[in-house]
């Protein structure tokens, strides 16, 4: 349930459309729709009253009713038709106008017009025409594009080693194509949040809006209409403010700043770095700042200016300011809860309470801590193990079965047995010591305290007297004995084998000398 504090967030602070709300928190267009409607009817916005949880907004949601929507029909017969050339024309002089108000202007002037959903799409379907290839604007401050550069930059081992591939980075802004570039190490999760934090820092500022490409790191799932966003991403964007529209598969037109950017990058600072030795990614980042700088400042052709005096002008002022402390580069994951109460990470175990057992976990890891939060409390929290296939548990999430279990020490067994008399206690130590492992004779040892319950100490002591000297030395045995009154009889003492007679057709110890 933590998407609907991020709806909320996106639509009352950031203004974000429906549509644009459902792809950044991975869930569908009806389900925003829904949680908003639910909102305006409980009254709620953002930010939420202060000591909210979970728990709270969705009770304050979820126990209101809902008015029910009228069913719609694609065909819209006998509707007043919009102005849909004024209406894209007031779009583009207002920056804040959406399709919501404007429809509500039309639905005063048409109270029997068409309804909101047809409305919209006719309105797409219209604008589509405008041209083969819609030529896209971009209002200052809004939107910041990041992508990964396909050229590298070759990092080479200063004892001669193998030669290592030094990754680009780049982000653009989009009104004025200020564009920023880093080299990394790798395209893992760290360096790509740590690429978006100097990228922001660098900026001066957070834009409304982040559009990432369907790299692993950003998206998890990608899909046309509704991506699923990497946890740690959506966390550092719900950090910093910002939303997350990643790009549709395959479609490069919805990030095409970014891959100007990028090819931008690759001229002017790969190629021009092409007979260049780095021995280190800090090294190259030096060259790479320097020849950024250049690009940033070099006029436009056809139009006065540059990429630094546009930004300067336009994006620098739109940017909201950075908060006050850096995101927490903690990584997000999700996992399901074994049967032993369990859950595996980075090739260990950590405990959960065991009533979650079968339920989905997130899991926030950071380089010495692992917590683990069910519906976005944390239930558990561990030191990080380093190694693999450690087990690092807590006493207090096994049931009290499990608890009582594990208090049954060797030394303990046999310190009740004393309290039965030596014979048991010297039957536990046999039967604990002739197993490879004591833990394999605990339920034998078990078993006999389970019977001193049935019966009583001499003739436990009794039993377990007549099993060790018939060797018979084991739970099953000992039950047996009881159970038939074996230990009331005598033991007959085992006689040695007796020597054999002299024979002429045995030969004695001299026949071999």
């Amino acid at each position: 349930m933590r998407k609907l504090k991020d709806v909320l967030r996106l639509r009352f602070e950031l203004s974000l459309s429906h549509r644009q709300i459902a792809r950044s928190c991975d869930i569908g267009l009806g389900t925003v729709h829904d949680y908003l409607q639910r909102a305006e009817v409980a009254g709620l916005k953002w930010p939420l009253p202060e000591g909210w949880d979970e728990q709270q907004l969705e009770a304050a949601l979820f126990a209101v009713s809902q008015p029910s929507a009228a069913p719609q029909t694609e065909e819209e017969s006998g509707k007043a038709t919009p102005d849909f050339a004024k209406i894209h024309e007031q779009r583009q002089l207002h920056r804040h106008l959406t399709l919501q108000l404007l429809w509500e202007e039309y639905k005063q002037a048409n109270p029997d017009g068409l309804q909101y959903s047809w409305f919209c799409e006719l309105y797409r379907q219209w604008r589509g025409k405008l041209d083969v290839v819609l030529r896209q604007e971009y209002q200052a401050g809004e939107k910041m594009f990041v992508d990964w550069a396909g050229a590298t930059i070759p990092i080479y081992d200063r004892a001669g080693g193998a030669v290592q591939a030094g990754h680009l980075f780049v982000a653009v802004v989009g009104a004025s194509s200020y564009t920023y570039a880093e080299v990394t190490a790798d395209e893992q999760m760290e360096n790509w949040l740590g690429a978006h934090m100097r990228a922001f820092e660098f900026y001066g500022g957070v834009p409304k809006l982040l559009v990432p490409d369907n790299t692993k790191t950003g998206v998890s799932k990608a899909c046309r209409y509704d991506p699923d966003l990497n946890p740690t991403y959506q966390e550092m964007a719900l950090h910093y403010g910002v939303g997350v529209v990643p790009a549709r598969p395959y479609k490069p037109r919805d990030k095409a700043k970014v891959e100007s950017g990028v090819l931008l990058i690759e001229r002017w600072i790969i190629a021009a770095l092409r007979h260049h030795r780095f021995l280190s990614v800090i090294d190259a980042n030096k060259a790479v700042r320097e020849l950024l700088e250049r690009v940033n400042q070099k006029p436009f052709r056809k139009r006065p200016g540059s990429r630094a005096s546009l930004f300067a002008e336009l994006d620098k002022p739109a940017l909201r300011a950075l908060p006050a402390e850096r995101f927490d580069m903690s990584q997000w994951t999700r996992a399901k809860v074994n049967i032993d109460y369990h859950v595996a990470f980075d090739s260990n175990f950590y405990s959960v309470p065991y009533n979650l057992v079968h339920a989905v976990v997130e899991i926030r890891s950071t380089p010495t801590t692992v917590e683990i939060l069910h519906k976005g409390q944390r239930v558990a929290s561990h030191l990080r193990g380093r190694g693999h296939g450690k087990t690092i548990t807590v006493d207090e999430h096994r049931p009290k079965s499990h608890q009582a279990h594990l208090e049954w020490t060797p030394s303990r067994m046999v310190n009740w047995a004393q309290n039965i008399g030596p014979q048991t206690a010297q039957l536990f130590e046999r039967i604990l010591a002739d197993k490879p492992h004591p833990e394999m004779g605990y339920r034998s040892c078990l078993g006999l305290i389970r019977l001193s319950k049935d019966y009583t100490p001499q003739r436990m002591e009794a039993a377990a007297a007549r099993a060790l000297l018939t060797g018979a030395c084991n739970y099953q045995s000992v039950k047996s004995i009881l159970k038939h009154s074996l230990d009331a009889l005598p033991v007959a003492k085992a006689t040695p084998p007796a020597t054999p007679s002299g024979h002429e057709f045995i030969r004695g110890s001299e026949y071999f000398n």
